[in-house]
């Protein structure tokens, strides 16, 4: 196993995610929270932002679908590049918390976190490959000046192989952390584990 990254305050450990509002507890949970939770995850019921989220089941279900589909819909780009494209994303907008857990699934999907230590670096010379560079690039643009990306960037990443669908994917990826970076970190803030854990 290799030693975890932690570089300008970003790492790819497991952290977890102290709420600033009360979260909805699960034995009094109504049944239109609990079907949003389990929309979600398995695992929506244990996390304290999931549980603060709750509070507005409606908007909280709709999340749900929104993610699991811009996430796990087969088809159209790797996850592994939707996970970057999330990271990346995270990292421009200081999530200390999403950019550790997307950047772990990118890990577990690509095998590797060669870029991932790019991105927590310095995101604008980050990438490991033409396609990656460009992946990133316009992760950064969008998230960064969304009103300065134009077709001139999406033939960027045309030209290094992205097909239609791959960009809508990375479009709604990183335009889907723009959304859930501001929850997570206008409703809580990250804990790190302990050195020597």
């Amino acid at each position: 196993m290799t030693a975890p990254i932690r570089i300008q305050g970003f790492t790819n450990e497991v952290l977890k995610w102290k709420p600033w509002l009360d979260t909805v507890n699960v034995d009094t949970a109504t049944p239109a929270q609990l079907a949003a939770l389990d929309e979600m995850s398995p695992q929506a019921r244990t996390s304290p932002y999931f549980l603060v989220l709750a509070h507005q089941p409606e908007i909280l279900l709709q999340r749900s679908i929104a993610f699991n589909a811009i996430m796990f819909a087969p088809g159209g780009m790797p996850r592994a590049e939707r996970e970057l494209g999330a990271t990346v994303e995270s990292r421009v907008n200081g999530c200390v918390y999403c950019a550790s857990v997307h950047a772990q699934r990118f890990e577990q999907l690509a095998k590797r976190n060669d870029v991932i230590a790019q991105v927590f670096e310095e995101p604008a010379s980050a990438g490991t490959s033409p396609r990656e560079k460009a992946i990133v690039a316009f992760s950064i643009k969008l998230g960064a000046e969304p009103d300065k990306v134009s077709a001139e960037d999406v033939r960027a990443l045309k030209e290094v192989g992205l097909g239609e669908l791959e960009i809508l994917d990375l479009v709604h990826s990183v335009a889907l952390f723009a959304w859930a970076n501001r929850l997570m970190l206008n409703l809580g803030e990250p804990v790190f584990p302990a050195d020597g854990s």
